[in-house]
């Protein structure tokens, strides 16, 4: 019976111990780090950088496919972090677009509510069958709002 017991204890140990040296060898896990630079991202999916969302952003910056300054509603802090994080050079924000905010004709908006739905800052304000309009400080010029609305209401305006 001891011999069983240390047969198989010998065992694990010649296991654990090549376990060991395999997960050294092997590269790491990139989703581990797809989701830290994801998680500097502001998260307002609003696609200015040329991605779907936040998460295929940071997927293609782990993967090298972009630079780290695409991201407009995160201005040049996000670039900051996400320099730290991946030690990388500081980049000045890239302007993809010029920088715009979304404007409501107030007197046409029907309050449909399918621009506040649309907004992934919650910069629109109203409630439903009543007018509403933007809060320009919290805008991102994504114009995902310009899309949704039935009675064309909404324009983008150069930021000054």
């Amino acid at each position: 019976m001891w011999i069983a017991v240390l047969t198989i204890s010998v065992l694990a140990l010649l296991a654990g111990i090549a376990l060991s040296i395999v997960s050294r060898r092997l590269p790491s896990d990139t989703d581990v780090l797809v989701e830290q630079v994801n998680a500097l991202l502001p998260q307002t999916q609003c696609a200015q950088c040329g991605y779907p969302g936040c998460r295929p952003y940071a997927a293609a910056i782990i993967d090298g496919q972009v630079d780290i300054n695409l991201c407009p509603p995160g201005g040049e802090e996000t670039v900051r972090r996400l320099a730290n994080l991946l030690g990388k050079k500081v980049l000045p924000l890239a302007e993809t677009t010029e920088p715009a905010v979304a404007v409501i004709d107030e007197s046409a908006c029907i309050g449909c509510y399918h621009c506040r739905e649309a907004c992934p800052v919650d910069a629109i304000i109203g409630a439903p069958q009543f007018m509403h309009t933007v809060i320009e400080s919290e805008c991102t010029g994504c114009e995902l709002c310009v899309a949704p609305c039935p009675v064309d209401c909404i324009s983008m305006r150069p930021l000054n």
